[in-house]
């Protein structure tokens, strides 16, 4: 395996760590959207959505490097 490879390997391990992090905070701004929502705050939960809906678009471009980096 060439070291250019073993770099991509690495980048793309730890891309995969951080894209893991990204799912679970989107899970608990998930859950506290719903408690704000439940709970009369809904301008704050359309902010919390909002923030969700950029980690959702976010990801995928993570997702795309990893594969990228993978593939090569």
């Amino acid at each position: 395996m060439t070291h250019h490879s073993e770099a991509n390997i690495a980048v793309a391990d730890a891309l995969t760590l951080l894209l893991h992090n990204q799912h679970a905070i989107c899970a608990a701004i998930e859950e506290i959207t719903q408690w704000l929502s439940e709970n009369g705050s809904g301008n704050f939960a359309d902010n919390a959505k909002a923030a969700m809906d950029t980690l959702d678009a976010n990801a995928q471009g993570i997702t795309n490097a990893i594969m990228r980096l993978r593939h090569k």
